[in-house]
Formats: structure tokens, sequence, C-alpha cells
């Protein structure tokens, strides 16, 4: 076997349209060669355009997604970001509230700003005298951001590096096109449409759309929004897996990340929110974050809670487990992991499947724990590995 690079992303150089159909053209070309690679390349660039205009009008896209399109977008919404992450064939780098603050609203900031200094209280109180090493004040402050973004909005505006393929960047401009032409629109999605007309506008600039390429003859659209008219998940635990659970803005963008599962969400009739679980025995402090959150209803705060539906496979649930059990996950998806983790072991045991006692073996506490997987950097947290944590 041999391994030579025929085609590679280069930082600052944009590659004609041209040449993406060429290159793409030329990899059609690989299915019916008589002779090698290299024929393909020195062959008459006519014949190579034939077969581009023949594959794009016979839909045979898959080859345009050879070549890599990379973009810098600054200021796309939160939410924005999620439903393109939805479409799987992606690579994005995205600027974190996890770890930094975001451009707000002044009566947002406000809010913000006050929940640090709460968060950060109840930290230290909690924590940082029993774990002086692990809780210093960088890593409890970055916790305290982490919880007070639930009230920033998911229409925040973020910059990001989008990377996809030629046809992709096509499909998801066809997408675009589909979603701001729908009808009946609700508040949300007109806020949202706003944003999506902002973003065609940015892949209009581009020197790569096509218009066959962008066709929809398959009828296909966003896929993170469930229809008006599809029915109600039912769940199933087996060697498939499907659940439906309540889970925020914010833990469905985590969730979005594992590309081996599929996700959908709708929006809940009436408005509900996360409750960190390091307020939950303060009473007064679970009243003011409740009619906070209440406050920013208009802005859809990442702390409102969707109903999510997630499909996959046993194995990818134990992949994902590899990633969100953990002391350094966002706690909330850490703990909603372990509830499907709880409902998933029940089901197998009732049906008498034989992976049941396998994955009875990721239940101990979180991945540090588990059989197959050995940590790089552990955090000597007891409450963290336990799976105890409130923070």
């Amino acid at each position: 076997m041999k391994v030579k690079i025929i085609a590679s992303t280069k930082i600052n150089y944009i590659a004609a349209k041209e040449e993406f159909d060429d290159f793409s053209g030329k990899a059609a070309g690989i299915c019916y060669m008589p002779g090698s690679f290299e024929d393909l390349v020195n062959e008459d660039p006519a014949k190579t355009q034939r077969r581009v205009l023949q594959t794009k009008q016979n839909q045979h896209h898959s080859v345009y997604d050879h070549e890599q399109v990379s973009l810098f977008i600054d200021g796309i919404p939160k939410i924005l970001a999620m439903f393109i992450n939805n479409e799987k064939m992606y690579t994005t780098s995205e600027k974190s509230a996890r770890y930094t603050k975001m451009s707000m609203s002044s009566e947002c900031e406000l809010l913000y700003d006050n929940w640090v200094e709460i968060f950060t209280k109840l930290i230290k109180e909690k924590y940082q005298a029993s774990y002086p090493k692990f809780f210093d004040d960088k890593r409890i402050h970055k916790l305290a951001q982490e919880n007070a973004r639930y009230l920033t909005s998911v229409f925040t505006p973020t910059p990001m590096i989008y990377s996809t393929t030629y046809r992709q960047l096509n499909i998801l401009y066809n997408f675009l096109q589909r979603f701001v032409s729908k009808e009946g629109k609700t508040d949300f999605e007109i806020k949202l449409i706003s944003a999506m007309k902002d973003l065609m506008h940015g892949f209009e600039s581009t020197p790569y759309l096509d218009e066959m390429l962008a066709a929809n003859n398959k009828n296909r659209e966003f896929s993170l929004m469930t229809r008006d008219d599809e029915p109600m998940l039912t769940e199933y635990f087996g060697d498939v897996y499907a659940t439906t659970y309540k889970g925020s803005f914010e833990h469905l963008a985590q969730a979005l990340r594992h590309r081996t599962l599929s996700y959908n969400m709708h929006l809940l009739p009436k408005p509900e929110f996360y409750v960190p679980p390091i307020l939950s025995q303060h009473k007064e402090l679970v009243e003011k974050w409740l009619n906070d959150c209440n406050s920013q209803v208009k802005q859809y705060p990442q702390g409102m809670l969707v109903s999510i539906d997630e499909k996959g496979t046993y194995e990818n649930f134990i992949l994902k487990m590899k990633e969100r059990k953990c002391t350094f996950a966002q706690l909330e998806i850490n703990n909603q992991t372990d509830a499907t983790l709880s409902k998933y072991i029940d089901a197998l045991e009732t049906n008498h499947h034989p992976k049941a006692e396998r994955l009875k073996l990721y239940a101990k506490g979180s991945r540090c724990t588990f059989p197959d997987y050995k940590c790089p950097s552990p955090c000597m947290f007891k409450d963290g590995v336990n799976g105890s944590r409130e923070i």
C-alpha cells in the first residue's frame, strides 16, 4: 500500500470554483478508469468537463464532497450554528461561552455578572476548602461563567471557523432558502430567519454556489427541528436506541458534537428552564434564578428547556459516555447521560438482553472508572469521579 497526498486545504488560498469542479470531475472518473490516476490528472480538460456536467445532471454529487471550504463566520447566532452543525458534514471551531464572556445586551449583562458572583461564592463555599488544588480561583471563575451563560440568549452572536465540503455548502444554502420561505412562522422562527438571510448573503459572497449542486430533488431540509406533523418519538433500548428528554439549548449544542448520534428538538408549549444543581438547596436563589430566566424569555435564554430526541447505536452511546461522563464535562449533559444509561440498563435487563451486563460496567461513576478508558489527566475530585458533583 502507498499513500500520496493529492489535494489539501491551504491557508489564505481561495480556490476557484473551476478547480473544485475539475478535481471532482477527475474523482468521478475513478469509478471506471481504464488506466491510472495519473491518466485522469492529465486527461483532456474537455473530457473532464463533460464528466462534471454529467455528474451534476445525474445527481452523482458525492464526488463534490472531496473539496473542503473553510469559512470564518463572525457574528453567527449560537442557534444557527446549531442548525448547520446538526447536518454532520462539517468541522467547526467556535468561541465558547464556557470560558469567555460573550456579547450581550446591557440588561442581560447585569444579570450575567450578578450570577457569576453568586456562583463563584457558592462554589468556593462548597468545594474550595476540600479540593484547593482542583478548585483554584481560575477554575471557579470558569465554572461560574459556564453556569451564568444559561441566562444569555441562544441568539447570542459568536465567531466560528466552519469547514465543510463544496457540495455540502450548496446543500446548506438550499436548506436556508427552504426555511426562509416557510409559512406560518413563529416568533422563534422569525428571529432565526433574520440570521439565516444574513448567512445566505454570506454564502452568496463565496464563489462556490452551484445551481445544480443546490438542487434538492430529495426534498431534504434542516433536521434539527422536528416537523409539526411528526409523531412523538417512542422510546426504545436495544442494539439501537431512541430516547427523549428535556434539556437546555446549551445542552443540545453540546450533544450535537456527537456526530455518530442523531438529534432533533422542538420547543415546549410553555417556557421551562434548567436550574443548576448547586442552587437546589437555596430556595431563594432558585426563585431568583427562575425569575431572571423568565425576564429574558423573549430572547430565548440558553437555559430554556426544549424537548430533545436522541437516537443511535449501543456502541455509539458508549462513545458518548466516554466524552460526557467526566468531571470536566458540562454537568447538565453529564447527568442526562447518566439518566439515559439507567434507562438503557433497565430496558436491557427487562428484555434479558445479553449486553446488559457490559453496560453496567459504565454505571460506577465518571469515565475514569470505565474498564476500557484511561484518563490522561486525573482530577482527583471525589464528587466528580463518583458522579455526585453539583457543579
